[in-house]
């Protein structure tokens, strides 16, 4: 005690140098007795040995008022944890010490506003440690910090509140809408919020990645309940930037969403209010698996030609929009964007070389039969620039290179047409144009 004795002196000479007025401001009508039992518990705490430092730390928080020291909040919510998880079967004095640890957060939210944010953060985590099972009171807290910290809420706290809303639907108590409406209003938070360090931006994406896997994975609304809660909002407001771009990502993330009138509605809104690469190749896809073949290139050379579309990025949507028209009976749009992508990414390159092989071997030129026979010349020109490329497709280009030479013509038959092996040959049809050699069967 002698040692405490002399600390309780030296804090008292501190505190008490001022005037007697200021002292009593900060710690009370009793400076005396606060400052001396900030003294004890605080030398147990410093320990660790806080069951002595509890006793003295309760009579502290008894006399002494909020403004004596943020610590005697920051270290009561350490003790208070402990007996709470101490005294975890026996619900009743839990609940009342949750309540006090609880209150603490609040305590320190108001006389420490500089902390305010950290308080109520803190509070809602120890919410989600010791309050499980009462998912009305728990959501109701995770909401207030929600509303007081706004984009400054620690991410994870939306998982809370999302889990515990979800518990309220399931047991009837909060409908699909509303449910819905969370799941937006928190996405919204998170894209708003802006991580100051790495590690910060790490933990955001995967708590937005959490959420999306909370909502799909609760199939809280088939798309038929999306379509028929979202087509009268959208038709009060297809100008709602904030709306369409919601019902985008709701409706893109639900199973089997995106091929109906709404979802293709409201990419088109979000494309016509603020134009972007994204948004048109959005649309691209959303065309696509409607079978609008026309609409969907349209979208697609559309983004590719941002000027703020990245070469590499151009290279990516050159091949996917070759590919897409190869397939849909477009083989000199399908040649074009091939090329392109060949030299815009070098990841495409040998793809792009071995689609437009395809392209060629597959392409019906009319004329006499050495024109008919020319595309072979052509697709096996690129097939071998294909395994240039890119060495994994080598196996696959060589059986494509001999399928392709069993149609070459005989010699004799060049012969006959004027041309001759490793004579220069332009080929010209369906659109598309290529210099090659003359290639005949040996």
């Amino acid at each position: 005690m002698k040692k405490f004795s002399l600390v309780i002196a030296a804090m008292v000479a501190i505190f008490l140098s001022g005037s007697n007025a200021s002292a009593q401001g900060k710690y009370g009508a009793d400076s005396a007795e606060c400052i001396k039992y900030l003294s004890y518990y605080k030398e147990y705490f410093k320990q660790k040995n806080y069951d002595e430092s509890l006793p003295s730390w309760r009579k502290a928080y008894q006399i002494c008022p909020p403004t004596a020291s943020q610590n005697l909040l920051i270290d009561g919510t350490t003790l208070l944890r402990r007996l709470v998880t101490k005294n975890a079967k026996n619900a009743e004095y839990k609940a009342a010490l949750l309540d006090s640890l609880l209150a603490i957060h609040d305590i320190r939210a108001q006389y420490y506003p500089k902390y305010k944010i950290t308080s109520l953060n803190n509070k809602a985590v120890d919410v989600s440690n010791y309050l499980k099972d009462d998912s009305a009171r728990a959501f109701e807290i995770y909401s207030s910090v929600i509303k007081e910290n706004g984009k400054e809420t620690k991410p994870t706290v939306y998982i809370f509140a999302f889990n515990s809303a979800l518990e309220l639907y399931q047991g009837g108590k909060m409908n699909a809408g509303d449910l819905i409406g969370l799941y937006e209003d928190y996405m919204e938070l998170i894209e708003g919020t802006k991580p100051a360090k790495e590690s910060d931006k790490e933990q955001l994406a995967s708590v937005k990645t959490d959420l999306e896997s909370l909502f799909i994975s609760s199939k809280v609304a088939s798309c038929s309940d999306l379509i028929a809660l979202f087509t009268p909002r959208y038709e009060a407001n297809p100008a709602d930037d904030a709306l369409v771009s919601n019902i985008v990502k709701i409706m893109s993330i639900t199973e089997d969403c995106t091929d109906n009138d709404l979802y293709l509605k409201a990419v088109t809104s979000m494309h016509n209010n603020n134009p972007s690469y994204n948004s048109a190749y959005f649309l691209y896809r959303v065309n696509a698996s409607r079978g609008l073949k026309d609409d969907a290139v349209k979208y697609l050379e559309e983004a590719i030609a941002y000027p703020d579309c990245e070469e590499t990025k151009k290279g990516e949507y050159n091949y996917e929009l070759a590919t897409y028209c190869y397939k849909n009976g477009m083989p000199a749009k399908a040649f074009a964007a091939a090329q392109l992508a060949a030299t815009q990414n070098t990841e495409y390159t040998g793809k792009a070389y071995f689609l437009i092989a395809n392209i060629w071997g597959s392409t019906v030129c009319g004329g006499d039969e050495i024109a008919k026979r020319s595309p072979y010349w052509v697709a096996v020109d690129y097939l071998q620039k294909a395994k240039n490329a890119d060495p994994s497709l080598a196996e696959e280009a060589s059986k494509l290179i001999s399928t392709y030479a069993a149609y070459y013509p005989q010699t004799a038959e060049a012969f006959m047409y004027d041309v001759t092996d490793g004579q220069s040959y332009t080929v010209s049809c369906g659109g598309m144009r290529a210099t090659t050699v003359v290639r005949t069967q040996k």
